[in-house]
């Protein structure tokens, strides 16, 4: 169990608690509870200065002084501190996520699979830094930067996709990595053209229809 800092800044002043690193990351995916994933009974200026923040400040800031209430806060719109060992971890997993992705999805020159021994010895050759957008987003651009030292392509798709107006904004960041061409309609629905890695389709659309509650019409675009 990692103890750490969970902070954030409003109107000027830092907010502080102890919390559970596992639980308080689970608890902002939506799924534990603030009782396991707090482990200070108070609300600091500064944690390991041990500066109680006042009364005043925390009703001023976030509309209340009930700890546990405060503390949800914190966790959800704040920095949850992440150990190295974490860090560590959490990029290894995203690592073999990409990999994974590139062997489902690209080929060499000649239409065959490339192994994931060659894969991750040409990620190594190539110096990329895995930042914190999701496999599927650093997919395209990591077998951009591939090809300098193997010839890969991507097996992908073109479709159209059509957001009805209420959806566009919550669902343009999926969009936008795989954009073609876009146009916006009279009626505000989005019309978009995507150029999509093939092996992705199912969660890309499973995302999709999440957010438009099913209502996204699609069109797969002959090559």
């Amino acid at each position: 169990m990692s103890v750490v800092t969970a902070r954030i800044k409003i109107k000027g002043k830092n907010f502080e608690t102890s919390v559970n690193l596992d639980e308080a990351l689970k608890f902002r995916a939506g799924k534990g509870d603030i009782i396991s994933a707090l482990e200070s009974n108070a609300i600091f200026y500064d944690l390991n200065k041990g500066t109680n923040a006042s009364k005043a400040d925390l009703i001023d800031c976030f509309g209340t002084d009930n700890i546990h209430e405060v503390a949800k806060k914190i966790i959800i719109s704040g920095e949850v501190q992440k150990t190295q060992e974490f860090r560590d971890a959490e990029k290894e997993n995203k690592i073999k996520q990409v990999v994974s992705l590139i062997l489902r999805n690209a080929v060499d020159q000649y239409g065959r699979p490339y192994t994931e021994e060659r894969i991750k010895r040409a990620i190594e050759e190539i110096h990329y830094n895995f930042d914190n957008r999701s496999p599927e987003q650093q997919l395209p651009i990591l077998v951009e930067k591939l090809k300098i030292v193997i010839p890969i392509k991507l097996e992908t798709k073109r479709i159209k996709i059509t957001i009805p107006a209420q959806y566009t904004g919550q669902a343009y960041g999926i969009l936008k990595d795989y954009k073609e061409s876009e146009e916006w309609l009279a009626n505000g629905s989005l019309q978009t053209l995507l150029n999509i890695p093939a092996g992705i389709l199912i969660d890309f659309y499973d995302k999709l229809n999440s957010i438009t509650h099913g209502a996204v019409q699609s069109e797969e675009m002959k090559s």
